[in-house]
């Protein structure tokens, strides 16, 4: 008996990261018959932006990182067509963005498409943000890269059978909807393959009908700068100031089903592009949606879904504050899968190429889980130690294993950046190898993905890094 009360007054003293947390469930998002098959037809996975694989990933042991020869440039959303090949839009500062197809293994560039200079920047939006043109596009079921253009069209972009060239199928002019200084953030079908696309400057959500090229828009007057989520038969995109759900209505106009305001300190972060939440939102099975708000600290906030709460629901169905008051900010999607969601903390993170470049940021992930009536929610654990600036972290489940990608101080002067893995269950490293040094070896917002090969791959400013366990 006295042995095991000192076992568990052992137990309880040990700190939340240490006590072994349930598995998270497989990703469970419908698949849309309109994209590439789940998990490689954009930036977040699938329609719910899941940022969650069934596939393992790299795993700790006999790691190896390797970069590529591309030309300094960020290819920020990775995707992977039907023989495994990478396909990214990879924007610059100094050159228009362009569509590359890269051999996953060589990671050789194999084509390339130059995409429109277009518009300039619009003021307000530092360059280092502007994910305008190519930072968000996806895949569709034919292989076919579909990007909004820094002119504001929409191109259909195929690959050439010997995958040595690509061919432009389709130019959409959404110019007529989308004026002045506005720019399209993101476009992604729904699932009776109508394309909705958001703009940042005056927060237009629009649905174009590529048979008829009709476009509906409707006017938030709020600033959009992330991409949003996509249900079966609504979407849901997050604002500086409120979540929206939003569905199809007559004559394809889009309709507001429901928007609430969610906790705003009103401070623009260091790290986020505007005063107002950071994340894509996230959906979750049992009709859930998630973002992180922009109070200080910040919250992990889920709502349901549903248009018509049953009585005595509330949409809200839990805000849990993570981090720390004063240093808690996020400027990337949740991870969502099962009833668990997983928050990385990017507050500090400044331009890479002003004065302030290799300011190391504030350290944090986080893990919170719903409870499973979808009542409540709580904080599982907290990891305090592993500074990632601005990657799009991703979960394997079969693995287990969060993968991200971080920077730390050099002894030498500038910073080390790093391939890391952290326990799901318990948020405690797993691996950590080094990727590079300095500037060439910033990932500035870009998003991880592990390929259909069990790599691990990144753009950065110098090119694309892969990390591979074998």
């Amino acid at each position: 008996m006295a042995r095991a009360l000192a076992l568990l007054a052992v137990t309880l003293a040990l700190p939340a990261s240490a006590l072994a947390a349930p598995a998270i469930r497989a990703p469970q998002a419908p698949h849309n018959a309109h994209l590439a098959p789940d998990p490689n037809n954009n930036i977040h996975d699938d329609t719910w932006m899941s940022d969650a694989y069934k596939r393992a990933g790299p795993v700790a042991g006999r790691l190896a990182t390797r970069l590529g020869a591309q030309p300094p440039s960020l290819c920020g959303s990775l995707t992977f067509d039907r023989k495994g090949r990478i396909l990214s839009v990879c924007p610059s500062t100094v050159t228009p963005p362009v569509l590359r197809l890269i051999d996953a293994r060589t990671l050789a560039v194999l084509a390339e498409y130059q995409m429109p200079a277009g518009l300039p920047t619009p003021p307000g939006t530092p360059e280092y943000q502007n994910y305008t043109g190519g930072g968000y596009f996806f895949l569709d079921r034919h292989d076919r890269v579909w990007s909004a253009t820094k002119s504001n069209h929409l191109f259909v972009l195929a690959e050439a059978r010997d995958g040595r060239s690509f061919r432009k199928l389709a130019d959409y002019d959404l110019t007529a909807a989308v004026r002045g200084d506005e720019r399209i953030t993101s476009a992604l079908p729904d699932f009776r393959g109508r394309i909705w696309f958001v703009t940042k400057r005056d927060g237009k959500v629009g649905i174009l009908n590529t048979r008829t090229r009709r476009i509906r828009i409707v006017r938030t007057g709020e600033e959009i700068e992330n991409s949003f989520a996509v249900g079966r038969r609504a979407i849901y995109v997050v604002s500086d100031k409120r979540m929206y759900r939003f569905s199809a209505g007559r004559g394809g106009r889009p309709h507001v089903d429901w928007k609430l305001p969610y906790r705003n300190s009103g401070i623009h972060k260091p790290g986020q592009a505007d005063a107002g939440s950071g994340t894509t939102p996230t959906i979750l099975p049992g009709g859930l949606v998630a973002i992180t708000d922009n109070a200080d600290p910040m919250h992990v906030v889920v709502y349901r879904t549903r248009v018509r709460l049953r009585p005595h629901q509330r949409r809200v169905v839990c805000q849990v504050p993570v981090f720390t008051r004063g240093a808690s900010a996020t400027e990337n999607s949740l991870i969502g899968s099962g009833r668990s969601l997983i928050v990385e903390n990017n507050y500090g993170y400044r331009d890479p190429f002003g004065p302030l470049a290799g300011s190391i940021t504030t350290p944090g992930f986080a893990r919170v889980d719903v409870n499973r009536r979808a009542t409540g929610c709580r904080l599982v654990w907290t990891n305090k130690t592993e500074h990632a600036p601005s990657v799009v972290p991703k979960l394997s489940t079969k693995t287990q294993t969060v993968y991200a990608y971080t920077q730390d101080a050099n002894p030498m002067g500038g910073q080390t950046w790093s391939w890391i893995g952290l326990s799901a269950r318990t948020g405690r490293r797993l691996f950590k190898l080094p990727a590079g040094d300095g500037l060439l070896a910033n990932n500035n917002y870009a998003g991880l993905a592990i390929g259909p090969n069990g790599d691990a791959y990144l753009g950065t400013v110098g090119g694309v890094r892969a990390l591979r366990g074998r």
